[in-house]
């Protein structure tokens, strides 16, 4: 019995073995492929020399016997250059600037939505994350084009502001190709990501912790920062981290709702990589730009991996 039940390749849990290592090498191959592959693919380029050839930079590393002379070839003088243009310097520092507000805007905003849907009869609250993430079913680029329509001088806010009078005829809304066109349009795109992690902490919470709370004589208030913003933080930090981390590399919103003063390290990027051409300068700009989002990345896992 003993032999038979070393050759049988059914597990105590009573599938094949091979399925369990099927489940655990799929996610580390796609990992491996779409991610780990790439990003040594730009690592690479970041260390080459711009030429003028297809593709416009000059290998440096063409073979797997040629370590020795890729480590002698290795050239940081991509990555000395964005230390001394402050134009890359402000470009990161005014990324992290508009990510964080974004993000402190989208928390202010999608906190109360989140506690309203958790609080909301059971009956309703499909109905609700459905309208939550009705804007999916629209392509992205769509509704932000739809932004310009209504922010531009004269778009739909400024004849809605002049039909209600709060706006003379002449006078027109100038908030397109400004930070704060950039905001809306980030704010309306992400809210999304931050209610839904906030309306499942929210929702699991048990509410007797605040009945018991009210019997103590607890006012209102502070029964929300003891009790109920506390067990809400796994879904505040996985909602700052899935909105913070893409926004600080955002493109198409600043590019079509921000101005020429709007600087951020996603229109640089593209700029540096379409405009000028310069694939290895741009390639060290998107080293370093995932290196900052390194911690926040380590940060949301780790916070996963308190909520498993």
């Amino acid at each position: 019995m003993a032999n038979v039940a070393e050759t049988n390749p059914v597990t105590s849990t009573g599938g094949p073995s091979w399925t369990r290592w099927l489940v655990v090498v799929v996610p580390y191959v796609w990992l491996i492929l779409f991610f780990v592959a790439p990003f040594l693919i730009i690592l690479k380029i970041s260390f080459s020399d711009t030429a003028i050839s297809i593709p416009p930079y000059t290998p440096v590393f063409e073979g797997f016997g040629a370590i020795g002379d890729f480590f002698s070839q290795l050239d940081f003088e991509n990555y000395v250059f964005l230390t001394e243009d402050p134009l890359y310097i402000w470009s990161y520092l005014s990324s992290l600037r508009i990510a964080a507000i974004s993000t402190l805007l989208l928390l202010l905003i999608g906190y109360p939505m989140a506690l309203a849907m958790a609080r909301a009869p059971s009956s309703i609250r499909p109905t609700l994350v459905m309208l939550v993430i009705l804007p999916f079913w629209t392509s992205f680029l769509i509704r932000v084009y739809a932004w310009i329509g209504i922010l531009k001088p004269d778009g739909l806010l400024t004849l809605l502001l002049q039909t209600i009078g709060l706006m003379g005829p002449d006078q027109q809304v100038q908030i397109f190709r400004t930070d704060y066109a950039v905001f809306i349009g980030i704010v309306y795109s992400y809210l999304p990501f931050m209610v839904l992690p906030l309306y499942s902490a929210l929702e699991k919470m048990d509410n007797s912790l605040l009945e018991a709370a009210s019997d103590l004589g607890c006012p209102p208030w502070k029964a929300f920062w003891k009790i109920t913003f506390p067990l809400s933080m796994p879904g505040v930090i996985a909602g700052a981290m899935i909105c913070f981390i893409p926004i600080t590399g955002e493109f198409v919103i600043p590019d079509l709702l921000g101005g020429a003063d709007t600087l951020m390290i996603g229109k640089t990027l593209w700029t540096e990589f379409f405009g000028n051409r310069d694939w290895p300068l741009a390639s060290a700009v998107a080293v370093i730009l995932l290196i900052m989002l390194v911690v926040p990345i380590m940060i949301f896992q780790n916070q996963q991996k308190k909520v498993v």
